[in-house]
């Protein structure tokens, strides 16, 4: 029986007096796991909206929100989960455009029965192409911003490189060495 309680704690941090010592605690039922991140993700990807994935892994809005703010991985795979279902999307509105849908319009008579029945070719896609609109230009930023972080020769990554410098310059300047 040790071995399952053993099973069920995970390690934590308990903050005393300044110092902080390790512990053993029992695991949350609402913690992300694994599996609830797994979950999360692909429901983002299907809906396209984060208050209904973290519905579906049985974790807390907020909670998936902080994590994204907290954890530069987490909201990477938070922006691409977004972009696979934008691109779902992108793919449904092209598939609209260019042979829209079939709706069915019944015109009853006075007592409820059916007059006639019309089918007709819809193309109503407004809203759709103004949500795709701004999904797009903000996975172009993201684009942009990826490649000049990838890029060594970027002027970004120089700064990045002159600054650690300087800042080690001057810590051997402040050393005596």
């Amino acid at each position: 029986m040790a071995g399952k309680a053993e099973r069920e704690l995970v390690a934590g941090r308990q903050h005393r007096g300044g110092g902080a010592r390790g512990q053993k605690r029992k695991v949350r039922e609402d913690s992300w796991t694994v599996e609830k991140v797994q979950a999360f993700f692909a429901a983002l990807a299907d809906s396209c909206n984060a208050s209904e994935a973290a519905r579906e892994a049985g974790v807390c809005r907020a909670s998936a929100y902080r994590r994204r703010k907290l954890d530069a991985g987490f909201a990477e795979a938070w922006d691409d989960a977004l972009e696979e279902g934008y691109g779902e999307i992108e793919l449904m509105l092209m598939r609209e455009a260019l042979h829209g849908s079939e709706v069915e319009e019944v015109v009853l008579d006075g007592e409820g029965a059916v007059k006639a029945r019309k089918v007709k070719r819809v193309r109503n896609l407004a809203v759709a192409l103004r949500l795709f609109a701004l999904h797009r230009d903000r996975m172009e930023k993201r684009r942009a911003a990826r490649e000049a972080m990838g890029r060594p020769d970027s002027a970004d990554a120089i700064a990045r490189v002159e600054a650690v410098l300087g800042e080690i310059g001057w810590r051997r300047e402040m050393a005596g060495v």
